[in-house]
């Protein structure tokens, strides 16, 4: 059943608990950022069952985290937060990670106005929609062998930069530079590679789309400049992942996990929240392989973007740019280092549906953000608003230097394609100016507006929490999607 509201305390306007106790076997409390609108969303599912019962995680550590677009998930919530003692038996879970390992969000921006992008948007996204791959199983323009496959889950955005694919200083604003150390390919299956081998470099179905937006306004003016963003900029978020190759990652292991559950005599709530300790056979294997997926997913946003920048220069012409603002990933496991109860301690983060947020300080940040904090991409929903931010101090203090990922849903796919909303989306949107391209009439359907959570009262919970600050907001004029 689901929880009531009366079974969590209040701790202020944007935090709830769901105290240790609550439920049997839980070894910690689950926090939840939420304000009393969005808690009365996560009410309807079983996304709050979720995050207590990640709270029975053997060897996690701190609290059990929800960020507000919290939502039902594979195991863990959508929105889910969860850190584990690897040198203490701490476990790894697939399913803190999910099905599309590293599906991620990169903002691109360039140096036309939206005045003068308006006028030919049509015709941009037309040419955007030829030149990206969109849909589920659409084979990409990328030609990979067997051998050069493995070299891109060994070295993610630096093996297409390095052939030809972008320039090397696009690797100096992605997180973790576009590439995780520790894959192995070997470690990645057959099946999954097969999967994997026609895809980089295409957009995907589901959620992922590629958009063409405006700066509509600026927050902080200081941080948007040392960010090179100013009123009006056009500038593209890509919203991609890992693919097929991500999908069968996961699928390999979590039955392997599921049975090695019971060599290493873990009982849990949920199968979907199968886990191994990290140190072992099992682990390390699924944290080699995940890495590589990883890798192969900024590979894949990498190939993205250089076929963005060719559309873009065969409509506003050759000396059109396209800079890497940043590229953050959202479907990740991590070894960091943090503060627990006063200790420096190594700690594998699990966030599924969740954005590292890390402040001014930390020296993961890249060196042109050093003063500024690590940015932040949280796209909304189709023909809403998405938002640019900077880690905040208190990320560190209680979230492991974690945000929110997105809006995080409210409609299953199927509720919408069926409600009354969709019958009109395309023309709603037109309406509002913004041109969309889909492979499918679905493609838009389970994508409405409606079927999301207000990002902008999902943004304006974790600032109020300070997780993040704000520091942009941008506005769509165009969409593909698969």
């Amino acid at each position: 059943m689901p929880f009531e509201l009366s079974q969590l305390e209040k701790l202020d306007e944007v935090r709830w608990l769901i105290p240790r106790g609550t439920k049997e076997g839980m070894l910690t409390d689950a926090l939840i950022y939420a304000d009393e609108r969005l808690m009365r969303d996560l009410i309807k599912d079983q996304s709050l069952e979720q995050a207590a019962n990640v709270a029975m995680l053997p060897g996690i550590v701190g609290r059990s985290l929800a960020m507000p677009d919290i939502h039902q998930g594979y195991g863990f919530p959508i929105g889910g937060v969860a850190a584990t003692l690897p040198d203490e038996g701490g476990v790894v879970s697939p399913g803190g990670v999910g099905f599309d390992i590293n599906c991620g969000v990169r903002l691109l921006a360039s140096a036309l106005t939206a005045e003068e992008v308006r006028p030919k948007s049509r015709e941009l996204v037309n040419q955007l929609f030829r030149d990206i791959p969109t849909g589920a199983g659409r084979k990409g323009n990328i030609r990979l062998s067997h051998q050069e496959l493995d070299k891109v889950l060994a070295e993610g955005a630096a093996w297409m930069v390095a052939h030809g694919y972008g320039d090397m200083e696009d690797l100096q604003t992605m997180e973790e530079n576009g590439c995780l150390e520790g894959a192995d390919p070997a470690a990645v299956s057959d099946r999954a590679k097969t999967r994997g081998l026609p895809q980089a470099g295409t957009l995907g179905s589901g959620n992922h789309f590629l958009e063409v937006q405006y700066v509509e306004r600026i927050f902080d003016p200081g941080v948007a400049e040392g960010l090179g963003l100013y009123q009006n900029e056009i500038v593209v978020l890509i919203h991609s992942g890992s693919r097929g190759l991500g999908h069968q990652v996961c699928t390999d292991y979590l039955r392997d996990m599921d049975e090695g559950m019971q060599r290493y005599a873990i009982a849990l709530p949920d199968r979907q929240l199968a886990s191994v300790p990290a140190h072992s056979r099992e682990g390390q294997a699924y944290l080699a392989a995940m890495r590589a997926a990883a890798n192969f997913a900024w590979a894949n946003r990498q190939g993205i973007t250089h076929f963005t920048r060719g559309a873009f220069k065969r409509i506003f012409g050759e000396k059109t740019e396209l800079r890497v603002v940043y590229d953050v990933c959202h479907n990740i496991a991590k070894l960091e280092r943090h503060q627990v109860e006063g200790r420096d301690r190594k700690v594998l983060v699990h966030r599924k549906g969740a954005t590292r947020a890390f402040p001014v300080g930390r020296p993961e940040v890249p060196d042109a953000y050093k003063k500024l904090g690590q940015p932040v991409l949280i796209p909304g929903s189709m023909g809403t608003s998405s938002y640019v931010l900077v880690g905040a101090a208190g990320s560190l203090k209680e979230s492991f230097g974690t945000t929110c990922h997105g809006a995080g849903r409210v409609m299953s796919r199927t509720a919408a394609k069926k409600s009354a909303f969709a019958q009109n989306a395309r023309e709603r949107l037109e309406e509002q100016g913004i041109v969309v391209r889909s492979e499918s009439r679905d493609g838009i359907t389970e994508e409405i507006p409606e079927a999301y959570k207000d990002v902008d009262n999902v943004v304006e919970v974790v600032e109020r929490a300070g997780l993040s600050r704000r520091v942009a907001r941008l506005k769509p004029l165009g969409v593909i999607k698969g």
